[in-house]
């Protein structure tokens, strides 16, 4: 995903198969080697799975014949929101995931991050970060 051709296309995909699946994106962030997005199902028949497959399967379709390497690994990790997960502070976390790779100094000035429901430029960054489940310490 280093050329921006690349990262514009695999971008326009993921927003057209979450319209497709009946998804609501709130924040996301294509990074050189992978993709992070907080999604919210619109619909009882909303498929992450399905979701996931479609977007994978159109964008190895799109980019076959430019790159023989494989885009993405065959499972992906999801963490399901809990009640005491705030929103506000999982997008953050995801907006500012090129600031600590140093792909960048603010995440705004990121080209592949955004949201397709927010001004996520314009939401306020929550002071305590929030940090995935996998990714904390864990006491001895």
């Amino acid at each position: 995903m280093a050329r921006p051709v690349f990262a514009d296309r695999v971008i326009e995909i993921f927003r057209d198969s979450a319209l497709q699946h009946g998804f609501a994106v709130y924040a996301y962030c294509l990074m050189p080697d992978h993709i992070h997005a907080l999604l919210e199902g619109l619909h009882s028949s909303s498929d992450l799975l399905r979701f996931v497959r479609n977007f994978k399967r159109k964008t190895t379709g799109a980019f076959r014949a430019q790159t023989p390497q494989t885009l993405w690994q065959k499972k992906f990790y999801d963490h399901i929101l809990r009640p005491n997960d705030s929103s506000d502070r999982v997008a953050a976390y995801i907006w500012l995931n090129p600031v600590r790779k140093r792909l960048c100094k603010d995440a705004c000035d990121y080209p592949y991050a955004g949201s397709f429901v927010l001004e996520w430029k314009t939401v306020p960054r929550p002071v305590e970060p929030w940090m995935p489940p996998r990714k904390k310490a864990t006491p001895l």
